[in-house]
């Protein structure tokens, strides 16, 4: 059994001064695997005041200076991947090949795109040439509170905290109590790394706990939140009392939209996209909007991809896709695959219960339904497992509607090999992002969606920004 209950406050490991353990749950097989310490309150103030106290040194650092320190966290990271991603396959039941491949290296390819970013990037520049003496400065916005996730770790704290760092802000991060093992481990980087006491506090605990005191506490300045759309309400609430910012990147209900025209690949690989990390991404693409002309192939199609995608243990290497976080998640997605069912989707593929062979564990099977209307509970609520709903469409303008129709707007696709038609969903699709063709967005390309999947860019220099306010100033002198 591990033993994590030490926090990281003020540059140094320390003893949680209102902890209570809290039992990590290994997913694939439902035993404990690690013992960490939820904090309290004296834990969450001690934590925000070590940031608080190290802001303006650290605010006051040069680029360069950040850039370097991060460099070398990047260095240390890169050195330690391997730890890394055995710690993420552990607590939230990655398969270790996609730990080590996605998950783990996740972390390692977002501070590369910051530090690229950073060397370019002008805190202090010119409004104009009708204003010669006025100047635009980018200015750390102070201390933030980050709250990342279980299902991507590393890609979550990865993008805060380097942002964070090359930004000039001080911080305190609470990763997930479901996932808080890799977070430890980043601590560790970040120690090794030398950064100065007080810029980087991790304080493990639940959302009620120490999620909420950092919403609310009054030396916050910014809350940096990835998760549910139900709990960025709630952050955003309590963060209106002392009128912090707050950048939220939420669930999301993707829309695929499958042509007629689409490649032979399209459909096999939107299944296989939906199913990755056991269907527990934000901006998987779950509603697969088929043209009717290939409806019936593609519906065809799916089950089969479905049927294929196999799923075993964490610790198992090759290709499968492993078990759900938590029993809590395991039961949502049941529930929802039954509900599916009883709303009148066809399924065509997997189902309630667990997969042959594995009577243990948080494992799904992977499922798909066809004949699903917008309507359904299936298609409306994130279900966050492996379970794709196949909707049929008509026209462009219909399978746009469809697409739209929906409280999220994280990532849409588009797949067409027409590329008038391709252009006018990506123009048309309200969401943050569109993917078109299964062409990946590029490094640095910025992460957020728009109505209730949030309202902050995360990546590149929009995650930069992110931390930063703007501060206008006439009257500036050119080289002293």
């Amino acid at each position: 059994m591990i033993e994590k209950r030490e926090f990281y406050i003020d540059g140094a490991w320390v003893k949680p001064r209102a902890g209570t353990d809290h039992k990590v749950i290994n997913p694939s097989n439902e035993e404990p695997c690690a013992v960490i310490s939820l904090g309290g309150q004296a834990d969450t103030d001690a934590a925000v005041a070590a940031a608080r106290t190290a802001f303006p040194a650290w605010m006051r650092t040069s680029k360069a200076e950040r850039i370097a320190l991060v460099e070398k966290l990047y260095e240390i990271y890169e050195s330690r991947i391997e730890e890394m991603a055995q710690a993420i396959s552990l607590e939230m039941g990655a398969p270790i090949d996609l730990a080590r491949q996605a998950q783990a290296a996740a972390g390692l390819g977002h501070l590369k795109a910051f530090l690229k970013v950073a060397k370019d990037f002008d805190f202090i520049e010119p409004l104009g040439d009708h204003a010669p003496q006025d100047r635009i400065v980018h200015e750390a916005i102070g201390v933030v509170a980050m709250i990342t996730p279980w299902n991507w770790p590393m890609n979550q704290i990865s993008l805060k905290v380097g942002a964070g760092l090359i930004a000039g802000c001080t911080m305190v991060l609470k990763p997930s109590e479901e996932s808080p093992l890799s977070a430890l481990l980043f601590a560790e980087m970040v120690d090794q790394a030398g950064f100065p006491k007080g810029v980087f506090n991790l304080v493990n605990g639940d959302g009620a706990g120490v999620g909420s005191q950092l919403s609310a506490h009054e030396d916050v300045d910014m809350v940096s939140f990835t998760g549910s759309s139900r709990a960025g309400k709630l952050i955003s609430k309590s963060a209106a009392d002392t009128l912090k910012r707050v950048s939220l990147e939420l669930g999301g209900k993707g829309a695929n939209l499958v042509f007629a025209d689409a490649d032979d690949a399209a459909v096999k690989r939107g299944v296989l996209h939906c199913m990755n990390n056991s269907g527990q991404s934000c901006n998987a693409p779950t509603r697969m909007l088929v043209q009717r002309d290939i409806y019936d192939r593609a519906v065809e199609t799916a089950a089969e991809v479905a049927k294929s995608v196999q799923v075993g243990p964490a610790d198992q290497e090759g290709r499968h896709i492993g078990p759900v976080v938590n029993e809590v998640q395991f039961n949502k997605i049941q529930d929802l695959i039954q509900k599916g069912i009883d709303e009148g989707a066809r399924l065509v593929a997997g189902g309630t219960g667990r997969p042959d062979g594995l009577n243990r564990g948080f494992f799904v099977k992977p499922t798909v339904f066809a004949d699903v209307n917008n309507d359904m509970t299936i298609a409306r609520e994130e279900i966050f497992g492996p379970v794709l709903s196949i909707i049929p469409f008509g026209t462009e303008e219909e399978g746009i509607a469809i697409a739209n129709d929906t409280p999220y707007g994280l990532t849409n696709y588009v797949q067409t090999q027409d590329g008038a038609r391709a252009n006018r969903c990506a123009l048309a699709l309200r969401s943050g992002m569109v993917e078109m063709n299964g062409q990946s967005r590029g490094m640095g390309s910025p992460f957020g969606g728009m109505k209730q999947s949030g309202n902050g860019r995360e990546g590149g220099k929009w995650g930069i920004e992110d931390f930063l306010e703007v501060k206008a100033v006439s009257g500036w002198t050119e080289g002293v």
